[in-house]
């Protein structure tokens, strides 16, 4: 019976931790959607790539597996936010790219 008890908590121990990690991992995703998004926007408002910027974010996004919930230019800065659905929580990031100051 101890025994079972054990193995019982081992088992919902392991499954909490997967989850954990497994948040962690698409958390880091989102960002990097963010960041590659808002890269991508920015290029496109400096004329380094051709199109129009927030349509460059939602396509670098979407290859995430994210949305853009979000993009605002200020002259060459791209801000952008994303979001993307993991299980029952909606999960969101953002970040803002551009020339340096």
């Amino acid at each position: 019976m101890a025994v079972t008890g054990i193995v019982a908590a081992a088992a919902v121990l392991a499954s909490g931790l997967a989850m954990v990690g497994g948040a962690a991992v698409a958390g880091q995703r989102l960002a990097s959607a963010a960041d590659a998004g808002a890269l991508a926007a920015a290029d496109a408002a400096s004329g380094a790539i051709p199109g129009v910027p927030c349509e460059r974010a939602a396509e670098v996004a979407g290859t995430f597996g994210a949305t853009v919930e979000d993009c605002r230019l200020d002259g060459l800065i791209a801000t952008i936010t994303v979001s993307a659905q993991l299980g029952p929580v909606t999960a969101r990031a953002a970040a803002r790219a551009g020339p340096p100051p």
